[in-house]
């Protein structure tokens, strides 16, 4: 085209080698079926004996990806521990704060409330009761 000088070599091999990196970083953020967990358990969860979690206190559940806590007055809930940014697993928990390891999303184990963006969206909470002495989580699906 008159008018437009041509790229420098430096420029074009400067485009060649950032393509691919871009590509990486845009299917990193991207859910899809590339083995991002379920965001809820398939079958009942036993997240263990009811006494297992004290008042004012969570437990996570890495296997299965859940988190339970108990309220001050003895009530549960319980939540997905599947990053509702991009599907990864949640396997930090530090005190009541959950971390997701993909992008820094961080959650209130006790509400599965947003504390910390990219997420947006809260966890999905999860039916919980206690069954002959054991904590189960289902999936209300």
């Amino acid at each position: 085209m008159p008018g437009r000088p041509a790229p420098s070599r430096r420029t074009v091999l400067r485009t060649a080698a950032l393509t691919p990196v871009a590509g990486l970083g845009a299917a990193a953020c991207s859910p899809g079926d590339d083995g991002a967990a379920p965001a809820r358990p398939t079958a009942p969860v036993d997240l263990g004996a009811d006494g297992a979690v004290a008042k004012g206190s969570t437990k996570l559940d890495r296997d299965h990806n859940v988190v339970v806590s108990r309220a001050e007055d003895g009530s549960l809930k319980a939540f997905s521990t599947v990053c509702t940014h991009a599907g990864c697993p949640i396997r930090k928990l530090e005190g009541t704060k959950l971390v997701c390891p993909c992008h820094g999303s961080e959650f209130d184990a006790r509400t599965g409330e947003v504390l910390h963006a990219p997420a947006t969206v809260p966890l999905v909470e999860l039916p919980v009761e206690v069954e002959q002495g054991r904590i189960v989580a289902s999936s209300g699906a």
